[in-house]
């Protein structure tokens, strides 16, 4: 027979999966042959093989395959469900103990502003309670009146004294009084225009009869300058009396 070599162009093409599909038909069919020609009651059993080189696909092998791959999807996906389970129930968790720290951060800070604010009216209290205790107190204290003195002898006697005590110069009321009686008779202008001070130009002045040298040297601070200013004559007086006798009380004549 002569090969139609004019039409090759228009032969269909057979493809992988079809010539595994012809071989497989083959190698059955050479099989079936093979059983058909022994006897049956033939003793002996010839098997038929398959031509070398040639593999046998079958649909379970596919199947086995496919749901194979089919389980370990459905693995993986389980597993990948989990997985995401997993982190969900992670984040909540996180997100719970997170809100549970803002919370707990926002109650101390409470706390701690109502303490402070406590404190702060505690305080304010305590300095109302001790203001109001300071104005009473100053309310039960008497202002002492400034002592005052007689413009007299008397008064110029217990003035001077007073100042005395204070700059720790001795002497008594009774010793002042009885050089004053001596000297001046009680008069704060008497002077002196005939004994030797007053020939050397510095007469004896005022109730003690001091002149002018010895009460510049032994004036009281806080006293007037002035040798006629009665407690000034005598606080200088009983200075120089006590620096040179002792006291005033001391001095029973002229001096």
């Amino acid at each position: 027979m002569l090969k139609n070599i004019k039409n090759r162009g228009l032969s269909p093409k057979i493809n992988k999966r079809q010539k595994i599909a012809i071989a497989g038909v083959g190698t059955l069919g050479a099989a079936t042959l093979a059983l058909s020609a022994v006897p049956g009651n033939a003793q002996t059993t010839t098997t038929a093989e398959a031509p070398a080189g040639k593999v046998a696909f079958s649909n379970e092998q596919i199947k086995d395959v496919k749901g194979s791959v089919t389980d370990q999807l459905a693995a993986e996906n389980v597993k990948a469900e989990a997985i995401a389970a997993k982190k969900a129930q992670q984040d909540a968790a996180a997100k719970k103990k997170a809100a549970a720290a803002a919370a707990a951060k926002k109650k101390a800070a409470s706390a701690a502003a109502a303490k402070k604010a406590a404190a702060a009216k505690k305080a304010e209290a305590a300095r109302k309670k001790a203001a109001a205790s300071r104005s009473a107190e100053r309310a039960q204290i008497k202002p002492v009146a400034a002592k005052t003195y007689a413009n007299n002898l008397d008064g110029w006697i217990r003035e001077a004294l007073d100042i005395m005590k204070k700059n720790d110069i001795p002497g008594t009321y009774k010793g002042l009084y009885k050089n004053i009686m001596r000297e001046s008779s009680g008069n704060p202008n008497a002077i002196n225009n005939w004994d030797i001070n007053a020939r050397n130009g510095v007469p004896s002045i005022g109730l003690l009869q001091v002149i002018k040298p010895t009460f510049d040297a032994y004036h009281v601070a806080g006293t007037v300058r002035s040798q006629y200013d009665p407690v000034a004559n005598l606080t200088a007086a009983a200075n120089y009396a006590a620096d040179r006798y002792g006291s005033i009380d001391n001095v029973n004549s002229a001096y």
